[in-house]
């Protein structure tokens, strides 16, 4: 999958494949000017858009495939970003708590389990309670591996159902993270810092941060939504309802993005 992003030189719209780096090294086709785009955007989050933009384009079992692989992802920001955070606190060097970090989760890295283990201490220890959402209902597992592993051909609705549920849990988890978040962050400016310095003096930098629905939580000032304490009736169904709510959820980020989302994926250039 690809994003649109302007030449500085022409104005060009170049195609470019995203990168699990964020670093992308551009040639535009028009003019031939050379350019670096840093996307500041962490892995799951392009993961989520991308099943958005499958499920926007009709491609339901390819959209369940994107928001699965997205809530894995999460799990591993998380446990990085509680990793880094208990670092922060101590004067340990930053880089060297991230080589660690990443050497630590080369261990698990091939085994999903071990990811999950590793996540549930660390909610356990940062939040001091058991995450109790981590059952197959919570996860919607056995919806996952009937379409995944076993070919199965999902409604529109179950999809909707899934991505609802998937955000519901990573923009709660995200709101518990707070300002943590920002340490894994950090370790992706490092990157970019490096890649910077290397970059030849014909190169220009570009920073791009693209429509994304956890990002317009994040820094555009949409705060979380919160579930009311009282019942209130919501198209017909009480917002008390967790599945209820959670489809409100979703669609009230879909409804932010969703059109920078579609001019994001339409723009061809």
């Amino acid at each position: 999958m690809d994003f649109p992003t302007p030449c500085p030189a022409c104005g060009h719209a170049n195609r470019v494949a995203f990168t699990e780096s964020g670093v992308h090294d551009v040639t535009c086709a028009q003019c031939g000017a050379r350019s670096c785009v840093f996307l500041r955007k962490q892995r799951f989050e392009v993961l989520f858009d991308l099943g958005t933009r499958a499920l926007m384009d009709g491609y339901a079992r390819e959209a369940v495939a994107s928001f699965a692989a997205a809530l894995e992802r999460f799990f591993e920001f998380y446990v990085r970003a509680f990793a880094l955070e208990q670092a922060a606190n101590t004067d340990r060097d930053f880089s060297l708590v991230q080589g660690a970090l990443d050497g630590t989760w080369r261990h698990v890295a091939s085994q999903s389990e071990r990811q999950l283990g590793m996540f549930a201490l660390s909610y356990l220890l940062r939040q001091g309670r058991e995450p109790d959402f981590l059952t197959p209902a919570g996860l919607g597992t056995d919806f996952r591996n009937r379409v995944i592993h076993r070919g199965a051909l999902p409604t529109r609705a179950e999809v909707d159902a899934y991505a609802a549920a998937v955000f519901a849990l990573m923009d709660r988890l995200l709101s518990e993270l707070g300002p943590a978040a920002a340490h894994v962050e950090l370790a992706q400016e490092q990157v970019f810092a490096a890649h910077l310095a290397r970059l030849p003096a014909n190169v220009t930098a570009v920073f791009e941060e693209h429509p994304g629905m956890f990002r317009a939580r994040r820094f555009g000032g949409l705060a979380p939504a919160v579930k009311p304490a009282r019942p209130e009736v919501a198209g017909g169904r009480s917002v008390n309802d967790a599945k209820a709510f959670q489809q409100a959820l979703f669609q009230q980020a879909l409804a932010e993005r969703g059109a920078l989302l579609r001019a994001f994926k339409g723009s061809r250039g």
